[in-house]
């Protein structure tokens, strides 16, 4: 596999994985971050699952990004904020992210 070279590029293919993971499994993440807001020993687990995991997407996806693009990276990963641009606002997967994109980079 070759690295995405272009800062765009690869922020649209990560997100466009990143969403699509979060589409596949929304009631799981709306829960487990629900609990782990309240339950320390859930927020331990979800942290250990999910933490490094989100850390380097943030590393990737955040190569060559200013400090504020690198700002609305982190935005851009929360589910919530997917859950925002898609279940709430209606907006097509591939149109949430390049949404994101074009926050990110501009």
């Amino acid at each position: 596999m070759r690295p995405i070279k272009s800062a765009r590029e690869r922020l649209r293919v990560g997100l466009s994985a990143i969403y699509g993971w979060y589409e596949r499994n929304p009631d799981l993440v709306a829960c487990a971050l629900r609990d782990a807001e309240y339950h320390a020993l859930t927020r331990e687990i979800a942290a250990l699952k999910y933490g490094p995991q989100m850390t380097a997407y943030y590393e990737v996806l955040g190569k060559a990004l200013t400090k504020s693009q690198r700002a609305m990276l982190h935005l851009a990963l929360s589910f919530f904020t997917w859950r925002t641009l898609v279940r709430e606002s209606g907006l097509k997967q591939e149109a949430a992210v390049l949404a994101m994109v074009q926050a990110i980079t501009q």
